[in-house]
């Protein structure tokens, strides 16, 4: 085995808009030498290996000569959003433009529509741009052993022209136009292509919002050695080396990840954790870069910096995860792998038939065979998926779920567990007290004493107290002040001198160190207080709905054990997977991944990787951006109860879909045999043609008011 040493590289690449693209791509960087090529279409990625960095330019022009742009090259940490409309999203405004007034032609009787020569000029620049683009997803499926869907678009729309342009050029009149067959095909299977292109993109931008969350500048700390004192440099955080020291202030993130020499204070960690409530810290204690500081003030020392620090590795699973995820094994291009090559032996046995063993003219004979190919048109089958998916996702929409694209539906119909994240997905996120303890005080008094201290703080468990205890006695003290990081201390007229705060103010007095808030008068412990989540309204009637449809429900929680227990055992939830960091939650999907189609249920940064990794994401609206861009399916309004409807409109949709695929090739199956034998004319087959597209869109439409199951 070799030891050279491979650079990994990665492309951001512009055109690339099915399986079949990212396949060839990768088919021909193989062929010249790199290593570990990975092609994904829907990140627009390209990453491969390579031992010679003057390599670089070579792998560039060979993506770039197969009709592709290469965008930039990345190292793994985002691109910036390309501005205006895509190519594939231009293509269907243009080819648009001059397929209307041909369908106009069926419906309008002016003479000027109708004119041979005047749709041969409207076809010409649609059919200019359908044979290119779907001629080279075509012509990369042919070498690769499999037809894909587009060889049928690209061989029903050239049949289509061929036979209208001889029928053009002999003077056969209107009975050969077939002019807007071929212009729609192309149009209407663009118009999909333009909304999976929308849908995708909408699911892939996750990394450059990780990536600025990077982005931050570092307060660095410069010793003056001649005057024995420091000066404070705002710098990039990116600037920042590790062993060197850096200042974070109350509000500010943390640039780096490292450990506290100096200072306490309270941190926002939900981007690690993904639980809501702030954790305290102090000297010794480590942080991580991208969390926030709520209150006080550090100096920390950097232990990593750069692609070393957590919140770099997050933004590597997360792209990893992407890379792993399984595409649509679309079902018309299951079925294309033996109707596209039936179709065209069919019509080469028609045209030496017909020419060879009978006296029909060559001219006719041809007809006969390019005729075949017309009836086979894939105009129906354009229309299918596209129109199936579009109403689909509309009628999600408006009940509340956005699903991304039809990838999305045929995958989340087929599940069979469920992954739940705690916080913020089966409970609000927001704090109510579950428990209160007192020793020596009425718990009267000891609300009044907790509302009094906490309304002096915006810490958010001070902020749940007062609400809590809104309406106790208030207490006027003589003193209060506020000690960030650490708690709240007051003094009354009688000199009492009360403490309420985290385990860090009553660990001399007591080793139990599994309570929120610590309440002491006079350095002893009168009160203790837990919090809780709330659970989320409908939480348990989903758990119960899913597991009478026979799904495996899982919890799968950065929160510690006990509180994970309870919940799972209120919900009746049997498999819980607790106190998970992001990488931790990343193994657990990938173990249950090889033996079930998993969906993961999650909010928060920390969920990222887990929400690409899954068979599905699932996201809530209300979560950070980075999960709703990582997931599949968003649930509007944060509403876990969508959820039971989601499973209803995915499997809904996919079988209308199946519907529309049967009625789309029954039209060409039972018609084909008719124009081998000459007994179907030009009319008729179109009058059928429209009858199936008719058929199609009506089937398409019942999805609206279908009932959902």
């Amino acid at each position: 085995m070799s030891d050279h040493i491979f650079q990994s590289v990665t492309f951001k690449v512009e055109g690339m808009s099915c399986t079949n693209c990212a396949l060839g791509i990768q088919r021909t960087l193989e062929k010249e030498g790199f290593h570990q090529v990975m092609a994904d279409f829907t990140t627009g990625e390209v990453s491969f290996e390579m031992g010679d960095s003057n390599q670089l330019p070579l792998a560039e022009k060979r993506i770039e000569s197969l009709g592709y742009k290469v965008l930039e090259t990345g190292n793994g940490n985002g691109y910036g959003r390309r501005k205006g409309m895509a190519p594939i999203e231009k293509k269907f405004w243009f080819t648009a433009i001059f397929t209307v007034p041909l369908i106009l032609s069926m419906f309008i009787p002016i003479d000027i529509l109708h004119n041979d020569l005047f749709q041969l000029a409207l076809t010409i620049p649609v059919f200019i741009t359908g044979f290119f683009h779907f001629g080279r997803s075509a012509w990369f499926s042919l070498r690769s052993g499999v037809t894909n869907m587009d060889v049928l678009i690209f061989l029903g729309s050239t049949a289509a022209f061929v036979y209208s342009l001889i029928g053009t050029v002999y003077g056969l009149g209107h009975d050969y136009m077939f002019y807007e067959t071929s212009a729609s095909i192309i149009s209407i299977v663009l118009l999909g292509n333009m909304l999976e292109y929308r849908s995708v993109r909408k699911t892939t931008s996750a990394i450059d919002d990780l990536v600025r969350l990077q982005k931050n500048t570092a307060k660095r700390l410069i010793t003056e050695i001649h005057e024995g004192g420091e000066t404070v440099e705002e710098v990039d955080a990116a600037l920042v080396e590790t062993g060197e020291r850096v200042l974070v202030n109350s509000g500010d993130k943390v640039p780096v990840d490292g450990e506290i020499y100096w200072g306490t204070g309270s941190l926002d960690e939900s981007l690690i954790s993904g639980e809501s409530l702030p954790v305290d810290k102090k000297k010794g204690d480590k942080v991580v870069g991208g969390t926030i500081l709520l209150s006080g003030s550090l100096r920390v020392k950097a232990t990593a910096t750069g692609k070393d620090t957590v919140l770099s590795q997050i933004i590597t699973m997360v792209r990893e995860a992407q890379k792993d995820k399984p595409s649509l094994q679309n079902l018309a291009d299951k079925i294309s792998r033996i109707f596209v090559p039936t179709v065209v032996v069919l019509a080469i046995l028609t045209l030496l038939y017909w020419s060879l063993g009978t006296d029909l003219p060559f001219r006719d004979s041809l007809m006969r065979g390019i005729a075949v190919l017309v009836i086979a048109c894939p105009c129906a089958l354009g229309l299918a998926i596209p129109t199936a998916v579009v109403v689909g996702l509309g009628r999600s929409a408006k009940s509340g779920i956005l699903i991304k694209g039809g990838s999305a539906i045929d995958k989340f119909s087929a599940i069979d567990t469920v992954v739940f994240d705690k916080t913020g997905t089966l409970t609000s996120g927001k704090f109510r007290i579950r428990e209160m303890r007192c020793f020596g005080k009425s718990e009267e008094s000891v609300r009044s004493l907790l509302y009094s201290m906490e309304k002096h703080s915006n810490h958010p468990i001070a902020q749940a107290i007062t609400t809590s205890f809104k309406g106790a006695g208030l207490i006027r003290f003589e003193q209060v002040e506020e000690h960030k990081g650490v708690g709240v201390k007051a003094t009354d007229k009688q000199g009492n001198v009360f403490v309420a705060g985290s385990y860090h103010v009553a660990a001399h007095v007591t080793g139990d160190d599994s309570h929120n808030v610590y309440l002491l008068m006079n350095d002893e412990l009168i009160a203790w207080v837990d919090l809780e989540d709330e659970v989320k309204e409908g939480a348990a009637e989903l758990i119960a709905f899913l597991q009478k449809k026979g799904l495996r429900c899982v919890l799968l929680s950065g929160d510690r054990q006990e509180r994970c227990d309870a919940l799972a055992s209120q919900l009746g939830i049997g498999e819980v997977y607790a106190e998970q960091l992001p990488g931790q939650k990343l193994e657990v999907i990938e173990k249950l991944s090889e033996n079930a189609r998993v969906a993961m249920v999650g909010d928060g940064i920390n969920d990222a990787p887990a929400l690409a990794k899954a068979y599905v994401g699932v996201s809530m609206s209300d979560a950070t951006q980075v999960a709703v861009k990582s997931a599949d399916v968003v649930l509007l309004k944060g509403d876990l109860s969508l959820l039971a409807k989601a499973f209803g409109a995915t499997r809904t949709t996919l079988r209308t879909v199946k519907e529309n695929l049967f009625w789309a090739f029954f039209y060409n199956v039972s018609a084909i045999p008719l124009a081998m034998v000459g007994l179907l004319t030009p009319i008729v087959a179109a009058f059928a043609m429209a009858v199936s597209d008719v058929i199609v869109v009506l089937n398409s439409l019942r999805l609206k008011t279908r009932k959902l199951r």
